[in-house]
Protein backbone atom coordinates (compact mmCIF):
# COMPACT_ATOMS: atom_id res chain seq x y z
CA UNK A 1 0.00 0.00 0.00
CA UNK A 2 1.33 3.42 -0.97
CA UNK A 3 1.60 6.37 1.37
CA UNK A 4 -0.88 9.13 0.59
CA UNK A 5 0.48 12.30 -0.97
CA UNK A 6 -1.03 15.75 -1.43
CA UNK A 7 -2.10 14.69 -4.92
CA UNK A 8 -3.76 11.43 -3.91
CA UNK A 9 -5.49 13.06 -0.93
CA UNK A 10 -6.95 15.73 -3.21
CA UNK A 11 -8.43 13.04 -5.46
CA UNK A 12 -10.25 11.28 -2.61
CA UNK A 13 -13.94 12.05 -2.11
CA UNK A 14 -15.75 11.56 1.21
CA UNK A 15 -17.47 8.47 -0.21
CA UNK A 16 -14.17 7.02 -1.39
CA UNK A 17 -12.62 7.69 2.02
CA UNK A 18 -15.47 5.74 3.61
CA UNK A 19 -14.93 2.89 1.17
CA UNK A 20 -11.24 2.76 2.11
CA UNK A 21 -12.22 2.30 5.76
CA UNK A 22 -14.87 -0.33 4.97
CA UNK A 23 -12.36 -2.29 2.88
CA UNK A 24 -9.70 -1.91 5.54
CA UNK A 25 -11.97 -3.29 8.24
CA UNK A 26 -12.83 -6.22 6.00
CA UNK A 27 -9.13 -7.00 5.61
CA UNK A 28 -8.69 -6.75 9.38
CA UNK A 29 -11.56 -9.16 10.11
CA UNK A 30 -10.33 -11.63 7.50
CA UNK A 31 -6.71 -11.32 8.72
CA UNK A 32 -5.62 -10.16 5.26
CA UNK A 33 -3.74 -7.05 6.27
CA UNK A 34 -2.19 -5.09 3.41
CA UNK A 35 1.57 -5.25 3.07
CA UNK A 36 3.28 -2.04 4.13
CA UNK A 37 6.87 -1.05 4.58
CA UNK A 38 6.38 1.05 7.72
CA UNK A 39 9.96 2.27 7.78
CA UNK A 40 9.52 3.49 4.21
CA UNK A 41 6.32 5.25 5.30
CA UNK A 42 8.26 6.94 8.10
CA UNK A 43 10.57 8.38 5.46
CA UNK A 44 7.75 9.26 3.06
CA UNK A 45 5.80 11.18 5.70
CA UNK A 46 8.77 12.98 7.22
CA UNK A 47 8.11 16.13 5.18
CA UNK A 48 4.30 16.12 5.39
CA UNK A 49 1.14 14.16 6.09
CA UNK A 50 -2.05 13.82 4.05
CA UNK A 51 -4.56 11.69 6.00
CA UNK A 52 -7.83 11.00 4.20
CA UNK A 53 -9.96 10.43 7.32
CA UNK A 54 -10.24 11.59 10.92
CA UNK A 55 -11.55 9.14 13.50
CA UNK A 56 -12.79 10.07 16.98
CA UNK A 57 -12.72 6.90 19.07
CA UNK A 58 -12.45 5.69 22.65
CA UNK A 59 -9.14 5.20 24.48
CA UNK A 60 -10.01 1.50 24.90
CA UNK A 61 -6.88 -0.55 24.20
CA UNK A 62 -8.82 -2.83 21.84
CA UNK A 63 -9.97 -0.06 19.50
CA UNK A 64 -6.88 1.25 17.73
CA UNK A 65 -8.29 2.85 14.58
CA UNK A 66 -5.12 2.24 12.57
CA UNK A 67 -5.37 -1.49 13.26
CA UNK A 68 -9.10 -2.13 12.90
CA UNK A 69 -9.21 -0.19 9.62
CA UNK A 70 -5.87 -1.60 8.42
CA UNK A 71 -4.27 1.77 7.74
CA UNK A 72 -0.65 2.83 7.73
CA UNK A 73 1.38 5.84 8.77
CA UNK A 74 -0.04 9.08 7.42
CA UNK A 75 -3.43 7.61 6.47
CA UNK A 76 -5.72 8.77 9.29
CA UNK A 77 -5.90 11.24 12.13
CA UNK A 78 -6.74 9.35 15.32
CA UNK A 79 -8.47 11.38 18.04
CA UNK A 80 -9.03 9.39 21.23
CA UNK A 81 -10.83 10.05 24.50
CA UNK A 82 -12.77 7.80 26.88
CA UNK A 83 -16.33 7.40 25.62
CA UNK A 84 -15.57 9.14 22.29
CA UNK A 85 -17.09 12.35 23.67
CA UNK A 86 -16.64 15.84 22.26
CA UNK A 87 -15.05 18.86 23.90
CA UNK A 88 -13.45 22.09 22.70
CA UNK A 89 -10.00 20.57 22.23
CA UNK A 90 -11.36 17.67 20.22
CA UNK A 91 -13.42 20.02 18.05
CA UNK A 92 -10.30 22.08 17.41
CA UNK A 93 -8.35 18.96 16.51
CA UNK A 94 -11.02 17.86 14.03
CA UNK A 95 -11.23 21.33 12.50
CA UNK A 96 -7.48 21.31 12.02
CA UNK A 97 -7.57 17.84 10.48
CA UNK A 98 -10.31 18.66 7.99
CA UNK A 99 -9.98 22.37 7.25
CA UNK A 100 -6.21 22.78 7.41
CA UNK A 101 -4.81 19.38 6.42
CA UNK A 102 -7.62 18.23 4.12
CA UNK A 103 -9.11 15.11 5.70
CA UNK A 104 -12.26 14.09 3.76
CA UNK A 105 -14.18 12.00 6.28
CA UNK A 106 -14.95 12.42 9.97
CA UNK A 107 -15.93 9.26 11.84
CA UNK A 108 -17.26 9.06 15.39
CA UNK A 109 -16.50 5.49 16.42
CA UNK A 110 -18.04 3.86 19.48
CA UNK A 111 -17.52 0.28 20.59
CA UNK A 112 -19.29 -2.52 22.37
CA UNK A 113 -18.76 -3.19 26.09
CA UNK A 114 -17.39 0.32 26.65
CA UNK A 115 -16.29 0.92 30.23
CA UNK A 116 -16.95 4.65 30.03
CA UNK A 117 -20.50 4.06 28.81
CA UNK A 118 -21.15 1.47 31.53
CA UNK A 119 -19.77 3.84 34.16
CA UNK A 120 -22.03 6.65 32.94
CA UNK A 121 -25.01 4.30 33.14
CA UNK A 122 -24.06 3.56 36.75
CA UNK A 123 -23.64 7.29 37.46
CA UNK A 124 -20.10 6.79 38.72
CA UNK A 125 -18.51 9.89 40.28
CA UNK A 126 -14.73 10.01 40.74
CA UNK A 127 -12.38 12.95 40.35
CA UNK A 128 -12.09 14.29 36.83
CA UNK A 129 -13.90 11.21 35.53
CA UNK A 130 -17.13 12.79 36.78
CA UNK A 131 -16.96 15.66 34.29
CA UNK A 132 -16.06 13.32 31.44
CA UNK A 133 -18.96 10.97 32.16
CA UNK A 134 -21.36 13.90 32.35
CA UNK A 135 -20.93 14.28 28.60
CA UNK A 136 -22.46 10.81 28.15
CA UNK A 137 -25.49 11.55 30.33
CA UNK A 138 -27.64 12.94 27.47
CA UNK A 139 -27.44 9.52 25.82
CA UNK A 140 -28.21 7.79 29.12
CA UNK A 141 -31.26 9.99 29.62
CA UNK A 142 -32.67 9.22 26.18
CA UNK A 143 -32.25 5.46 26.51
CA UNK A 144 -33.55 5.33 30.09
CA UNK A 145 -36.96 6.44 28.77
CA UNK A 146 -37.43 2.96 27.26
CA UNK A 147 -35.21 0.91 29.60
CA UNK A 148 -36.16 0.77 33.28
CA UNK A 149 -32.82 -0.85 34.14
CA UNK A 150 -30.21 1.23 32.32
CA UNK A 151 -27.39 -1.07 33.48
CA UNK A 152 -28.41 -4.15 31.48
CA UNK A 153 -26.10 -5.19 28.63
CA UNK A 154 -28.75 -4.31 26.05
CA UNK A 155 -29.36 -0.88 27.54
CA UNK A 156 -25.65 -0.09 27.83
CA UNK A 157 -25.18 -0.92 24.14
CA UNK A 158 -28.10 1.31 23.20
CA UNK A 159 -26.49 4.11 25.18
CA UNK A 160 -23.23 3.50 23.29
CA UNK A 161 -25.11 3.78 19.99
CA UNK A 162 -26.93 6.92 21.13
CA UNK A 163 -23.73 8.44 22.44
CA UNK A 164 -22.22 8.29 18.96
CA UNK A 165 -25.21 10.23 17.67
CA UNK A 166 -24.93 12.71 20.53
CA UNK A 167 -21.27 13.33 19.71
CA UNK A 168 -22.16 13.97 16.07
CA UNK A 169 -24.87 16.37 17.20
CA UNK A 170 -22.31 18.23 19.33
CA UNK A 171 -20.06 18.56 16.30
CA UNK A 172 -22.95 19.92 14.25
CA UNK A 173 -23.94 22.43 16.90
CA UNK A 174 -20.51 23.62 17.95
CA UNK A 175 -18.35 23.67 14.81
CA UNK A 176 -19.36 26.04 12.06
CA UNK A 177 -16.08 25.26 10.29
CA UNK A 178 -16.90 21.57 9.99
CA UNK A 179 -20.50 22.27 9.01
CA UNK A 180 -19.35 24.57 6.21
CA UNK A 181 -17.21 21.71 4.90
CA UNK A 182 -20.20 19.37 5.08
CA UNK A 183 -22.45 21.80 3.22
CA UNK A 184 -19.86 22.29 0.48
CA UNK A 185 -19.47 18.52 0.07
CA UNK A 186 -15.82 18.58 1.06
CA UNK A 187 -16.34 16.21 3.99
CA UNK A 188 -18.92 13.84 5.43
CA UNK A 189 -19.53 12.95 9.06
CA UNK A 190 -20.49 9.37 9.86
CA UNK A 191 -21.04 7.37 13.02
CA UNK A 192 -19.89 3.79 13.52
CA UNK A 193 -19.84 1.02 16.11
CA UNK A 194 -16.98 -1.45 16.61
CA UNK A 195 -17.75 -4.93 17.93
CA UNK A 196 -14.87 -5.99 20.18
CA UNK A 197 -15.85 -9.66 19.82
CA UNK A 198 -15.94 -9.91 16.02
CA UNK A 199 -13.69 -7.03 15.02
CA UNK A 200 -16.35 -5.70 12.65
CA UNK A 201 -17.33 -2.07 12.27
CA UNK A 202 -20.92 -1.16 11.44
CA UNK A 203 -21.30 2.28 9.90
CA UNK A 204 -24.36 4.45 10.49
CA UNK A 205 -25.86 6.70 7.83
CA UNK A 206 -23.53 9.54 6.83
CA UNK A 207 -24.40 13.13 7.59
Amino acid sequence: MRTHTEKTQAQITPDLALRYLVEGNHRFVENLRAHRDLLQQVNETSDGQYPFATILSCIDSRTSAELIFDQGLGDIFSVRVAGNVVNEDILGSMEYACKVVGSKLLVVLGHSKCGAIASACQHIKMGNITALLSKIQPAVAKVSVTHADITTEEAVQKVADQNVLESIEQIKQRSEILMELVRSGEIKIVGAMYDIESGRVEFFDAF
